[in-house]
């Protein structure tokens, strides 16, 4: 198998070219991630502007995302939709069962296929690959109940390859941290609420003003448990730091504020939870 200079396999790259051909034309769901990112890129080198990138707004979503999604989608000179979803509106939602994921999909999903309806688009497209086969997804069911394509997965992408391939396609944001909708912060069983949003939103914006750039806040009612991958604790830990984290967590409603010294693990909610 031969190996392209950003070593992503030709054959993979010759597969994912067809399969966006085949697509026709597509909504892309685009967070502004590094996945949707490349995705719409190369979308859009392949079906031109038969393409439409669409970007969910609520608050389940960070607030600083948007303006660097809407951004980079300039860019590339694609059209770009923001809609906003209502997931909490949904009580099976908001219960935050174990499951709660395929239930933020549906709405979702079920918006970007009336959009491409009415648009005349045949297909609604996702960032996810292969990495994700391995982790606890139940967003991914709601994705094939309502025929969402998965092109970089079905090329057989993996993040480090999408991440290469990012770099070398000159798009700036090939090297960002791994985002998930805030509702992942909050233990399973205890309700999503607004002011726990909110506040998980506030927390992670104040830690990346510090220059931590992969954190999660994980919100256990009144108290804030930390996760940065190991090299960003001794940030934390800084006394002129420490004390202006305590202070803002603590106007945020969090009385106890605490660092998991296991660090950033994706998905970390689910230990103990998921088998």
């Amino acid at each position: 198998m031969t190996v392209a200079a950003n070593g992503v396999s030709r054959e993979k790259l010759r597969r994912l070219a067809s399969l966006l051909l085949d697509l026709d034309s597509v909504v892309v769901a685009y967070s502004g991630g590094v996945d949707s990112t490349l995705l719409l890129r190369l979308c859009r080198d392949a079906l031109g502007d038969r393409v439409l990138a669409v970007t969910a707004h609520s608050p389940a979503y960070p607030a600083d995302e948007l303006a660097p999604a809407a951004e980079v989608a300039k860019s590339l000179s694609v059209r770009h939709l923001v809609i906003q979803t209502a997931e909490l509106d949904d009580p099976r939602f908001v219960a935050n069962p174990p499951d709660r994921c395929y239930h933020c999909k549906l709405e979702l999903f079920g918006r970007l296929k009336g959009i491409a309806a009415a648009d005349g688009l045949k297909s609604v497209v996702d960032g996810s690959n292969c990495d994700d086969l391995s982790d606890h997804r139940p967003g991914s069911r709601a994705a094939a109940e309502l025929a969402v394509r998965h092109p970089l997965q079905e090329a057989g992408l993996t993040k480090e390859e999408i991440r290469a391939l990012s770099r070398e396609l000159g798009l700036g944001n090939w090297n960002k941290p791994s985002l998930a909708c805030l509702a992942s912060r909050v233990p399973y069983g205890t309700p999503i609420t607004r002011q726990a949003l909110a506040a998980i939103d506030a927390a992670e914006g104040y830690l990346r003003r510090l220059g931590i750039w992969q954190v999660r806040v994980r919100h256990h009612g009144d108290t804030a448990r930390i996760e940065v991958e190991h090299p960003d604790m001794a940030v934390l830990l800084d006394q002129r730091n420490r004390e202006g984290i305590l202070a803002h967590f603590r106007g945020l409603g969090y009385l106890r504020v605490t660092v998991d010294l296991a660090g950033y693990r994706c998905g970390s909610m689910n230990d103990g939870v998921i088998a």
